[in-house]
């Protein structure tokens, strides 16, 4: 078991504090690494997996919107659909269609709401069509991108990232392409954003042991 110590002071502005984890307790190496989409040297990545149908994920969602807003400059966070079978893809295709389209602000609250508290089943063209109408997307812009080009690339990035990771579910969170954590980890969902920091502070350091 290798364990090492992160001071969080300095490199990314977090509060001064001190906590040790473990890999395999509070956090996993990924092997091999996956691919990040930032590539800029001194920046690390973090990537939220997610489902719209996962009520956990759904929970995690003000715990890491939070996180994100008073992240580190030189952090970069990313969020991803999961696709771990074929019925997570609609609701995964309308969120990067939301990407594609600059409307996600306007759509991810509210599909997890309407997935989690009003239980529409948003599983298909049609309703998803119908509900990003509802959010005031014209139908015209959302049929040119549903099934575009564009969104399919990104659709297979996260099934790639998805396997490739080795999550198990979600929500879960990857560092840099190289460290996965989660609630059950980190010891529960509000714990994940201090392992996050612990690990992004680490990342910047050097090698996690």
């Amino acid at each position: 078991m290798k364990r090492f110590a992160a001071w969080l002071m300095g490199l990314c502005f977090f509060p001064l504090l001190a906590i040790a984890i473990t890999e395999g307790t509070e956090y996993q190496r990924i092997i091999p690494p996956v691919p990040t989409q930032s590539q800029v040297v001194g920046r690390v990545e973090v990537v939220e997996m997610f489902w719209y149908g996962c009520p956990h994920c759904f929970h995690f969602e003000p715990i890491i919107t939070e996180w994100a807003k008073n992240r580190a400059p030189n952090v970069d966070f990313v969020r991803v659909p999961a696709i771990f079978r074929d019925d997570w893809e609609p609701l995964a295709r309308a969120f990067y269609t939301a990407e594609v389209l600059g409307v996600l602000d306007r759509i991810h609250d509210p599909l997890f709401h309407a997935v989690q508290l009003q239980h529409r089943k948003l599983d298909n063209d049609d309703a998803l069509r119908a509900f990003f109408v509802e959010q005031g997307v014209p139908v015209e812009d959302f049929n040119r991108v549903f099934r575009s080009f564009v969104v399919e690339v990104r659709l297979n990035r996260a099934k790639a990232l998805t396997s490739g990771s080795g999550i198990d579910g979600v929500p879960a969170v990857i560092v840099s392409g190289t460290y996965r954590t989660n609630g059950t980890l980190a010891g529960g969902l509000e714990k994940v954003p201090m392992v996050i920091n612990v690990m992004v502070q680490q990342v910047l350091a050097g090698p996690l042991p």
